[in-house]
């Protein structure tokens, strides 16, 4: 079968820097419903529209292809108190920017160094500003059910409900990874 417009794909794929340094690579398969249903970065449903299970590829995508150029406005400093204890670097808190009348949505903020009575947080995705290179290897390929196209993500690659994170539903399983 290939891969077309409400089609679940499942890939395996490594993510490397641009200078092939190993970012993270796949233990379960990424399953995702493809054709703009935002499950995957645009330039890779693009590559991969009309494969078949078995294909392979490379893809290098620019920041903006990605998860945007690197934003310096998006880092805060705050006082320490304002949040709970204990306090590390690497925990994460939603919030929103300081000028949220431009930027309304919520962001996830992530402590990137801590002192005696500030916090830094950095809104931006840990791969914001990195070109990332996708060696990605078509898994499966099937029709989309019903349900998935109505709901806009895939159910785990033989159908099973999986439910994601922004489904209303628990069925308490673990959403299937996405790359975005």
């Amino acid at each position: 079968m290939k891969i077309a417009k409400d089609t679940v794909v499942a890939l395996k794929y490594t993510l490397s820097d641009a200078q092939g340094n190993l970012i993270e690579e796949s233990d379960e398969p990424l399953v995702y419903l493809h054709g703009g249903y935002d499950g995957t970065f645009p330039k890779i449903e693009e590559a991969l529209d009309g494969r078949e299970k078995g294909f392979e590829a490379q893809i290098q995508l620019e920041p903006d292809e990605a998860f945007g150029e690197y934003d310096p406005e998006l880092v805060k400093v705050e006082s320490r108190e304002r949040f709970p204890e204990p306090l590390e670097v690497g925990m994460q808190f939603e919030g929103t920017p300081d000028d949220a009348e431009d930027s309304p949505e919520a962001l996830i903020y992530t402590v990137t160094d801590l002192a005696d009575d500030k916090v830094v947080l950095d809104g931006n995705h840990p791969l914001a500003g990195m070109a990332l290179r996708f060696a990605l290897t078509v898994e499966e390929v099937r029709e989309a059910t019903a349900d998935e196209i109505e709901h806009e993500h895939a159910h785990g690659i033989d159908g099973l409900e999986v439910v994601d994170e922004d489904d209303d539903e628990d069925d308490g399983e673990a959403p299937p990874h996405t790359l975005h």
